[in-house]
């Protein structure tokens, strides 16, 4: 799974661009789901890629996670955000400690979750239920609310408009992802 990159060198998009890009990723979403038998969904493309259904699950449950990130960056000031993926080395910087490994990692997820055994559309429902939360929380932030953010290990200070622009990012990839999984390629 790929890394996302926040560009720094450019102000997010405005944030009325910001809901367009996030509410338009359940209607592609369910678009390529609804049309396909559970066997495709769950078909993966190759041993090291993902299905379309743990695609969707991983939507899912990323979604909760940046919902999550965007209440406590809302409650608390400069937050320490725990990233995908961490090193033990940024652990260990946070106090976190590296005998514990980072809860955050997609592809234990997908194991420990057992997303494979999902139902690709109870998935999809708790993903549009969750992206709905999101979204009514992101519309009712004014500009100030947009900039609050918190303290991610390696990037430093990230916005909350930073990571919607992240999570539409991330929405866009997956999608992309989820179409080669269905055409059968990596």
């Amino acid at each position: 799974m790929a890394v996302l990159a926040i560009r720094e060198d450019s102000a997010p998009p405005p944030a009325d661009e910001r809901l367009r890009r996030l509410s338009v990723t359940l209607d592609e979403l369910a678009a390529a789901v609804c049309e396909r038998d559970d066997g495709a969904l769950a078909r993966r493309p190759d041993a090291h890629n993902w299905s379309a259904t743990e695609i969707v699950c991983h939507l899912r449950d990323v979604e909760e996670l940046f919902l999550t990130r965007f209440m406590t960056m809302l409650a608390m000031d400069e937050p320490k955000i725990l990233a995908f993926n961490a090193a033990p080395a940024d652990l260990a910087a946070w106090g976190i400690g590296s005998a514990v490994g980072n809860p955050l990692d997609p592809d234990r997820w997908a194991d420990e979750r057992q997303y494979r055994r999902h139902d690709p559309r109870e998935a999809l429902s708790a993903f549009a239920k969750r992206r709905g939360e999101t979204l009514v929380l992101l519309r009712r932030l004014n500009p100030a609310e947009w900039q609050r953010g918190g303290l991610h290990p390696t990037r430093g200070r990230i916005t909350i408009a930073d990571y919607a622009v992240a999570l539409s990012a991330h929405d866009a990839n997956h999608l992309a992802q989820l179409h080669r999984a269905l055409a059968g390629r990596a």
